[in-house]
């Protein structure tokens, strides 16, 4: 679902670093913010390395990455962070990384597949929204999200901004 143009749900969340994040604070200090709903599957590993670096790239032009895992789990909330937090020591994440332990966000965004990125202006507004890049599926490497982030921050209009996710379905509460 293309939700570009939009304003982006508020959201508060624990992080694994024992902090809670409030898209409201991000929107004080940041031009260009890319909400990625991930979590420890194979799709989402293999981008990985693209989104630290894009951190690493942009981190000091007002931009940043946020990680936000929505997957369902029956185990206790501190239990999944545990288990997150070991994940992103292995990965050495360079972004804060969040649980939605009750799915709102990742409904109020209307997120379906993991990973999805939400590109975020200062003002909240959806701005690009999809694919990381297509660089495992292809020859071609079109880095959807680094041309989006370089356009936002050069003030420029973003040539694709919608490209249809690809992934693992979010494992949802049950009913």
């Amino acid at each position: 679902m293309n939700t570009i143009g939009n304003y982006a749900p508020d959201f508060e969340l624990p992080g694994i670093d024992q902090k809670v994040y409030h898209l409201g604070n991000y929107l004080r200090g940041f031009e260009a913010i890319a909400v990625v709903f991930m979590s420890d599957t194979t799709e989402v590993n293999q981008y990985l390395e693209c989104l630290k670096q894009l951190q690493t790239d942009f981190g000091g032009q007002k931009f940043t990455v946020i990680g936000i895992d929505p997957n369902y789990s029956v185990e206790p909330i501190a239990e999944n962070i545990k288990a997150m937090q070991k994940y992103a020591q292995a990965k050495k994440l360079n972004f804060p990384y969040l649980r939605d332990s009750n799915q709102d966000v990742a409904k109020a965004f209307k997120t379906k597949v993991l990973p999805t990125v939400y590109l975020l202006d200062s003002e909240a507004v959806i701005r690009y929204q999809g694919k990381i890049d297509d660089g495992a599926e292809s020859g071609q490497n079109h880095h959807y999200l680094r041309n989006s982030v370089m356009a936002m921050l050069a003030g420029e209009r973003i040539e694709r901004n919608y490209v249809d996710p690809v992934g693992t379905d979010i494992n949802w509460r049950p009913q």
